[in-house]
């Protein structure tokens, strides 16, 4: 089990740093809040379409990572007999727990007291239902015990929001630096009010049977987001398997490494009003063992919890080349010079999907250099992807054909 995790070490000429290539990423969305099984159904489609985007080991069993971002299907739970309450008043996501059960009771007594240090309450355990049988010789020897955690306590949704995310970020510090498991053994997939996350070490074609909660017809959303991984930067693990919490991206950031340290580097003077008092319980913002594009969707989900909307936030971190383009207006120019004494751009080769769960957008690289297409549906759903011909649609439904421009943003509130 260990032997996966220190293969990608560097050795000899071999150099982790030198991985590079092209995910698979796609997104559906309906215009009018519309939820239903159908965009769950369709964006599975969508992701194992692109089946061609995400890399596989020897055996044609063990992938490089997909998954699916939704929205929290609220009377599915409810089906499952767990009695949480009304939309918004608690917290759900998915974490990644050791198989050793020792291990696994030390971290669950971790997670309990932190969620009450916050005044919370740890009200559900689900064990999540998945099949094994389906994996590859490497995916298997490394996969967690899955569970679904349920935390209620408090009626404000951004209060609990905020809390969820503090609470995130100290069980994941005291955990690394209790050595109670590796860093692939342990990982909060999600925790939130709004999304909810499932993803792992497969292919494109085993997401759906792994998680057979994801076919279930009682489980709806509004929205989704899906990712096919080819691992560029890093080695496949549960853990990088995407979408992360607020994104997902096909490509890479290249300025990583830069943007990484300045962050790190900006944390003696970080200040914050909505995390105030807060802010020494979630440092470092930027876990610097994932990937490039948990790196990202650490710092997004900073700003975004700093109370920035998440719009503002991705336009702060990728903006369009604004400084020698004369035909933006002073208004703009001027909104980008402000914001570039704050922040670096991440800058790079990707095109990248991101939602808070109330939200859902995408934006490119500012060069444009992984191209994405959209449909726009007679029914009002959005269709996005990393390239066409992801999801069969009949011609005389679309009302609309276009692709992402760099520098612009697609936005469906």
């Amino acid at each position: 089990m260990k032997e996966q995790i220190y293969l990608n070490r560097k050795q000899g000429l071999y150099d982790p740093a030198n991985e590079h290539d092209a995910c698979g990423v796609g997104m559906l969305v309906n215009i009018h809040g519309g939820k239903s099984h159908d965009i769950v159904e369709s964006a599975l489609k969508v992701l194992e379409n692109m089946r061609h985007r995400g890399a596989e080991g020897a055996d044609n069993k063990t992938g490089d990572g997909a998954g699916i971002l939704l929205q929290i299907p609220h009377e599915f739970i409810l089906l499952q007999g767990i009695p949480v309450p009304e939309k918004g008043k608690y917290g759900t996501g998915l974490v990644f727990l050791p198989k050793d059960e020792a291990q696994r009771s030390a971290i669950l007594s971790i997670m309990i007291e932190e969620i009450e240090k916050e005044g919370l309450t740890l009200m559900h355990l689900r064990k999540v239902p998945v099949n094994s049988d389906i994996l590859g010789k490497d995916a298997l020897a490394t996969e967690p015990d899955i569970k679904q955690i349920f935390v209620t306590g408090c009626d404000n949704q951004q209060e609990l929001e905020l809390k969820l995310y503090v609470i995130r970020k100290r069980i994941e510090n005291k955990v690394a630096a209790s050595d109670l498991a590796a860093k692939n053994d342990f990982y909060v997939a999600s925790l939130s009010t709004r999304n909810i996350v499932y993803k792992g070490m497969l292919e494109s074609m085993q997401l759906r049977h792994y998680f057979p909660d994801l076919t279930n017809n009682y489980f709806t959303s509004g929205l989704a987001l899906v990712h096919s991984r080819f691992s560029t930067n890093t080695f496949p693990t549960w853990s990088l398997a995407q979408p992360f919490r607020l994104l997902a991206h096909n490509g890479e950031i290249n300025t990583i490494r830069g943007n990484a340290d300045k962050m790190l580097a900006r944390e003696e003077t970080m200040e914050s009003g909505a995390l105030k008092g807060e802010l020494h319980k979630i440092l470092p913002v930027v876990d610097t063992r994932g990937s490039d594009s948990s790196m990202l969707d650490n710092t997004l989900e900073f700003l975004v919890m700093s109370g920035m909307e998440l719009p503002l936030a991705m336009m702060i971190a990728i903006p369009e080349p604004w400084s020698k383009n004369a035909t933006l207006s002073q208004d703009v120019r001027d909104f980008y010079q402000y914001y570039a004494t704050m922040m670096e751009p991440w800058d790079g080769p990707a095109s990248i999907v991101f939602s808070d769960g109330d939200i859902m957008g995408a934006v490119l690289d500012r060069n444009g250099l992984r191209p994405s297409r959209y449909y726009v549906m007679k029914n009002g759903d959005l269709i996005l992807a990393s390239e066409v011909g992801v999801l069969d649609v009949p011609e005389e439904e679309v009302v609309l054909k276009e692709r992402l421009h760099p520098g612009k943003m697609l936005l469906v509130d």
